[in-house]
């Protein structure tokens, strides 16, 4: 007895590097203010018709950036109590390696999703 499995469709090679820009242009944020948001924002908004994983993925991708800038905005508020010094920390290196992570299984194919995160954009 065998199953016959159904293909697994892998996205294109445009369409994937596509979906790993989406995750890699939060770095925009490293330059600009709130370019965390813009970049995702832009990128998904300028290539989310071509291919559904790009549709995907940029939405993934601009969903967590939410995420983190609300985190970052709750971490900013407790600085007064200190323990906001910390976890300002904690949430930006978590945040750098879950991007990193995203953005090299969205060009492997995989449609990647981040943990803790607030799915706003649908």
């Amino acid at each position: 007895m065998t199953e016959e499995l159904e293909p697994v469709l892998t996205p294109s090679k445009d369409a994937r590097q596509w979906a790993m820009f989406c995750h890699f242009a939060a770095f925009l944020g490293m330059v600009f203010p709130f370019g965390n948001l813009l970049g995702p924002l832009i990128v998904w908004q300028l290539k989310k018709e071509t291919d559904p994983f790009v549709d995907d993925q940029g939405k993934e991708a601009l969903n967590f950036q939410i995420t983190v800038a609300l985190a970052m905005l709750v971490c900013f508020l407790l600085m007064f109590v200190v323990i906001g010094v910390f976890l300002i920390w904690i949430v930006g290196v978590a945040a750098l390696v879950l991007t990193i992570i995203a953005g090299i299984k969205a060009n492997e194919g995989k449609a990647y999703r981040y943990p803790f995160c607030l799915r706003l954009v649908k």
